[in-house]
């Protein structure tokens, strides 16, 4: 696959078409600014962030640990620590719906309803002293008013539905009684419970074989083509995201980095940062020769919270492309006609 030669780059031009894709848009977030507050002062730990997500598509987050996936996730499900993180400006909107406006109640309705997440690690989000049916039983009475028969048979279904063998059998074993694969599925079955319409996978094959990684994500694929839920798939994994989202949103310092679609980005990265991270990625067939190059790698870490929302580009002290202007000024977005939305000086060159 090769991009089209010529494709003429944009300052942050908005599409004609921007009404339409509001009102076609299951997520919209809007310009969203998360501040922490540390020992240091106040950090913007999210720092203007926009994307939007449609009925049945699949998009994932990607970049390096610290950058904003996760706290980008809880803003979504209202889950932000509680007086420590805020939501200092920007709009989340659920159909139309501005969660960040949202009263407590509200958000305890949709959580579950109609938005749903699973965490990194099933083994610290069960409850170790329930059986796995009572669990996802009471997501069922809490949030259908099923009756405690009714949440126990359906919750063996939906243990069924997510491949665990001798379903019925199962639910009413305990956490520890499962290995690390079949509690991710017990998860998942959990957040799919009530049918929610955006499901938010966190990390969801972490610390699992590469044969168990397969399966979750052809179960993740499965159950959105039979349900139609939309799925928002955070990881660092670019293989991950080659293999799962049509969608990618590159992230640096709480910062958009690089938007698009995955085909392209993959072929046509504009950011240096999405550059090195597919770089970084073993090719299988160069493992096979003998001339084997090293891999590449991004030098230097994420900057420190502190450095968040300073007013130039944050990846400037690791990026090979860098000049001046990097240092002194934040780049503006970068639209491409494919599609693809790059916040550097430099896109148009890459």
């Amino acid at each position: 696959m090769h991009l089209a030669g010529g494709r003429r780059a944009q300052r942050c031009a908005q599409p004609e078409t921007e009404g339409a894709l509001m009102t076609e848009a299951l997520l919209k977030v809007e310009n969203l600014r998360i501040e922490l507050t540390t020992r240091a002062g106040v950090a913007p730990v999210i720092d203007n962030l926009s994307f939007e997500l449609g009925h049945g598509e699949n998009i994932s987050f990607v970049g390096e640990s610290g950058c904003g996936k996760s706290m980008t996730a809880l803003a979504i499900m209202g889950l932000l620590p509680e007086g420590v993180g805020r939501v200092a400006s920007g709009r989340i909107l659920l159909e139309g719906e501005d969660l960040t406006a949202a009263s407590d109640s509200r958000l305890r309705d949709i959580r579950g309803n109609e938005i749903s997440m699973i965490f990194q690690e099933p083994m610290t989000s069960l409850n170790p002293v329930y059986t796995v049916g009572e669990q996802i039983a009471e997501v069922l009475r809490a949030h259908q008013g099923l009756s405690a028969r009714a949440a126990r048979d359906m919750a063996a279904d939906l243990l069924d539905a997510v491949r665990i063998p001798n379903a019925r059998a199962r639910a009413g074993d305990y956490p520890f009684q499962m290995s690390g694969g079949q509690r991710q599925r017990v998860m998942i079955a959990m957040a799919l419970a009530c049918r929610p319409k955006i499901l938010i996978a966190d990390e969801p094959t972490t610390a699992l074989d590469v044969t168990v990684q397969a399966q979750i994500f052809d179960l993740l694929r499965d159950l959105r083509r039979d349900t139609g839920t939309s799925i928002i798939l955070i990881t660092h994994d670019m293989g991950a995201v080659a293999e799962m989202a049509e969608r990618m949103i590159v992230m640096y310092a709480g910062r958009n980095a690089e938007i698009g679609p995955v085909d392209q980005i993959i072929e046509h990265p504009r950011h240096p940062y999405t550059k090195g991270l597919i770089s970084c990625v073993p090719h299988i067939m160069a493992t096979l020769t003998e001339d084997r190059p090293d891999l590449t790698e991004v030098p230097g870490i994420v900057p420190g919270l502190r450095e968040f929302g300073q007013d130039r580009c944050l990846f400037a002290s690791r990026c090979a492309y860098r000049t001046e202007q990097c240092l002194r000024q934040r780049p503006p977005a970068m639209g491409f006609d494919n599609g693809q939305l790059a916040d550097c000086w430099h896109a148009e060159t890459l």
